[in-house]
């Protein structure tokens, strides 16, 4: 099998998702319950930390995709991963909910400093034709540290007696790592078209700026349809509130989540492959099916049991989709806006979960059927339309 796309970054930078996810997955699925339990907030709230963080981190992408047009992208990378660790420290030491919406909010500045940059350094010396398969063993690498993550913390909360604060300082370990291993990436630090050279000893000589590539309007177009999908698509912590509102103990909810995980991880390398050779539109709209399907079902069911089919369903969903979206996006950008393409990607599709995680969150009933059924409707319709519509956005692929 060539592997010739499976290049050193991408190793490295799927080494550090892996270390940085296995720290924010031990702590997502229990942030729910210590939110409402342990400190006493409001449902609504949940949502609306979620929501708020997020749209933090979309903001914060948009302006870093463009530095990392035009700076050095490592640098960038390593601020953001280092915030993502001071956010679990705050998170660890929060004895009231402002505390964790604030650690939130620096753990997802951190993300979205650092999304946009990595994903256009994951390409640095690779194949164009294997974007799907780079992206697919990067989003693959990184939701292994979500089912690595859970499990430890699933056997920690056992063995330290159902104590859930211990488990948000032991959450920082490999936050830190992951800031370490960053070292190890490679960036070219020569000129690039479009991007300004980056001197370490010398003064670059002066020289016209460049006006950046605009971007196309099919991408441009692209990016607001994902972007209207996200309006339905509120923080995967609601589901987790549902699974335990349905009657699931804590260690429940978690294993649950680890075999979400554990079929985002193995599917996500096969779906960006397919992706490769397929349409993606059409990988994309099976990845919407699947969520229509775990959401609906949420949204219907009334058995604590039926989580464990539901969501590992849902997680084929966001193997369809994460990694394939951005793959998508890097097919239509230009080659000087590759870093700022994904970042107002993310921060459009990122907003929008900032005002999906806030309307699910105050429209959250007593067993949370209400914004599930809503979106898992509004899923299925999408689904539809992007089956019939999403060729226009589809490049031609190189023969």
């Amino acid at each position: 099998m060539d592997r010739g796309w499976l290049t050193p970054n991408v190793k490295t930078l799927s080494g550090v998702s892996f270390l940085q996810d296995a720290a924010s997955e031990l702590l997502y699925p229990i942030l729910p319950i210590f939110l409402t339990t342990t400190l006493g907030a409001p449902v609504a709230v949940v949502g609306i930390v979620e929501g708020i963080a997020e749209g933090v981190a979309a903001v914060t992408k948009l302006v870093a995709g463009r530095l990392g047009d035009t700076r050095a992208r490592r640098p960038l990378i390593a601020v953001g991963y280092g915030l993502a660790a001071v956010g679990k420290v705050l998170i660890a030491l929060a004895v009231v909910w402002p505390v964790v919406l604030a650690g939130r909010a620096v753990d997802r500045v951190g993300k979205g400093i650092r999304g946009a940059p990595r994903d256009a350094l994951l390409m640095v010396g690779a194949d164009p034709s294997a974007r799907g398969r780079i992206f697919g063993f990067h989003r693959a690498a990184d939701t292994a540290g979500a089912v690595v993550g859970p499990a430890v913390g699933l056997g920690l909360y056992e063995l330290l007696g159902h104590q859930v604060r211990p488990l948000l300082v032991i959450a920082v370990i490999p936050a830190v790592l992951s800031v370490l291993l960053i070292r190890a990436v490679h960036e070219d630090t020569g000129p690039a078209p479009g991007r300004a050279a980056v001197r370490r000893r010398t003064r670059p000589a002066r020289a016209p700026i460049a006006r950046p590539t605009a971007l196309p309007p099919r991408l441009r177009s692209l990016i607001i349809t994902l972007g209207v999908f996200g309006l339905v698509n509120f923080p995967d912590a609601l589901l987790l509130l549902r699974a335990s509102q349905l009657g699931l103990s804590l260690g429940g909810v978690i294993s649950a989540y680890i075999l979400y995980n554990t079929v985002y991880a193995l599917a996500a390398y096969p779906l960006g492959a397919i992706s490769d050779r397929v349409p993606r539109h059409l990988v994309f709209a099976t990845g919407l099916g699947f969520f229509a399907v775990g959401y609906l079902g949420l949204g219907l069911v009334h058995s604590p049991g039926w989580v464990f089919l539901l969501l590992p369903l849902y997680g084929f969903f966001a193997a369809a989709t994460d990694g394939v979206g951005k793959a998508w996006i890097a097919d239509l950008a230009p080659a000087d806006r590759t870093s700022g393409a994904q970042g107002l990607y993310q921060a459009v599709t990122g907003g929008a979960v900032l005002v999906a995680g806030t309307w699910a969150g105050l429209a959250w009933n007593a067993t949370g059927t209400v914004p599930l059924l809503i979106s898992g409707t509004a899923a299925a319709a999408l689904a539809a339309v992007m089956v019939a519509v999403g060729g226009r956005f589809t490049p031609a692929r190189d023969a």
